[in-house]
């Protein structure tokens, strides 16, 4: 059995992700053999491409997808072939249209949740649950302001968020995406220049500021978090789409007023299978709900992928994004070779 794999042996660019084929293997005890339907793109994804974190290479990208069992190996009791799984944290291969990968990474799908849902919400939504109920344990009545509220993580904080009973203040680099921030949720919507936002929160808030911030964007938008935090709150740094934050010393946060600052990753919110499903059940809950709708804002063929990287390096998508993992036929590869776009089906894919 065959498996198409998007692979790095250097890290760059996008034009440095590579289509091979590659021969499958029959799951090993504990493992279990999956076919991708859908294939979660993240930001975190373009780190690992690019080398701002480190892997070892060479190495497959991504760690969300989801999809159909395929095979089981022995030992493996809680899924059985033509059950519908998912997977968020790992380890990196996901770019793939077949997986083997351990029984205790996968959760099981609701029967409610599609695969293209639960691809474009396990990651960024178990990161949402973790920021908010475990990390900064966020309360009803409190202010909150959201970074890049328009963009994967941000559009599941915002209505998340609101349906617990915070005010949400929403940044977005737009005035479209401050559109869509809105219709997510967000009570105040912001589009204004990062150096104005510390005002405009304070604003709103009677001059006190925010109680939470949650600011994936990094370095850009750094003074800015500090600057719209209340007194003796919490800022939030979980993501680096602008680059790392800047070293800081200690007394960047007396002169902030005291403040807490944290820089937290999912790795460490879903250590054990019993963390990381229960993650993925809270989230499925809450979209079972309506309480968070999930936008999917771009899907892309996984040939595609590094057309998929340039989108959302560049801000051209909101929402989530999606690699779809084609099932149709197609010939052979003879060879590694630079990913392009090749066939009308991928570009309606990525349209649609």
């Amino acid at each position: 059995m065959k498996a198409r794999r998007i692979s790095i042996e250097r890290t760059g660019g996008p034009d440095v992700l590579e289509l091979r084929e590659i021969e499958m293997r029959a799951p090993a005890p504990g493992e279990v053999l999956v076919r991708h339907e859908a294939i979660g793109l993240n930001f975190i994804d373009t780190y690992h491409r690019s080398g701002l974190y480190p892997v070892e290479l060479p190495s497959g990208l991504g760690s969300e997808a989801a999809g159909v069992v395929e095979a089981v190996g022995e030992e493996v009791a809680e899924f059985e072939a033509g059950g519908r799984v998912g997977y968020f944290s790992g380890p990196l291969g996901a770019y793939s249209t077949r997986r083997t990968i351990a029984a205790d990474r996968l959760v099981r799908l609701p029967d409610g949740i599609s695969s293209d849902i639960a691809a474009a919400a396990m990651l960024k939504g178990c990161t949402a649950e973790y920021l908010i109920e475990r990390c900064a344990r966020v309360e009803a009545g409190q202010t909150v302001l959201v970074h890049a509220a328009a963009g994967g993580v941000g559009s599941i904080l915002v209505p998340w968020l609101k349906a617990i009973g915070t005010t949400v203040i929403a940044h977005s680099g737009s005035a479209e995406k401050a559109g869509i921030a809105s219709e997510l949720g967000a009570h105040h919507s912001l589009c204004c220049s990062r150096g104005a936002l510390a005002g405009e929160v304070r604003a709103l808030t009677g001059g006190a500021g925010a109680a939470v911030v949650f600011d994936g964007v990094g370095a850009a938008s750094w003074k800015a978090s500090l600057a719209s935090l209340a007194r003796r709150r919490l800022l939030v740094t979980f993501g680096n789409a602008s680059g790392p934050v800047p070293p800081f010393s200690a007394l960047d946060l007396t002169r902030a007023g005291s403040v807490f600052v944290t820089r937290p990753t999912l790795a460490d919110y879903t250590v054990t299978p019993h963390e990381m499903r229960a993650s993925a059940a809270r989230l499925f809950a809450m979209i079972e709900a309506g309480s968070v709708p999930v936008r999917i804002g771009a899907r892309f063929a996984l040939e595609q992928a590094a057309q998929a990287h340039r989108a959302i390096e560049a801000r051209r998508t909101t929402g989530s994004t999606l690699l779809i993992a084609l099932t149709r036929l197609i010939a052979p590869l003879s060879a590694p070779r630079r990913l392009r776009a090749r066939h009308n089906s991928a570009r309606r894919l990525r349209d649609r």
